[in-house]
């Protein structure tokens, strides 16, 4: 597990986001066993009590589920899984409009340019 953590975002934050994006890449797979909080503490070196809490927003999302006394797993839940790529799309397209538009860019000449790069990274 590699996290760079930055100074802006509360960690919890930031462990909850490094795991949406594990999801979404499809590195972690559905009913997936993931750390416990302890180990997940160790592994990132943040305090015990914000994994904790990391992980009970993640179920509070239903991102993860733990039953009984079972290690917490990556939810099977096909709706929640697309809500999780859809809002990583979102996200990397707001950027992305953002600094275009900072720079002036027609939309059209925006999207040819995204067309070309993206071909020219699926011949690679």
């Amino acid at each position: 597990m590699d996290v760079k953590f930055n100074n802006r975002d509360p960690v919890y934050v930031q462990v909850i986001q490094y795991f949406k994006e594990q999801i979404a890449k499809g590195f972690f797979e559905p009913g997936q066993e993931i750390p416990s909080r302890r180990d997940l503490a160790n592994r990132l070196k943040i305090n015990p009590n914000t994994a904790q809490r990391a992980y009970k927003e993640m179920e509070e999302q239903g991102l993860i589920f733990t039953e009984g006394n079972l290690p917490s797993r990556i939810t099977k839940d096909e709706k929640v899984l697309q809500m999780v790529r859809e809002e990583m799309i979102l996200e990397a397209v707001t950027t992305f409009i953002h600094s275009v538009r900072s720079i002036n860019v027609p939309l059209n000449e925006a999207l040819n340019v995204v067309n070309k790069e993206y071909e020219k990274e699926s011949n690679e």
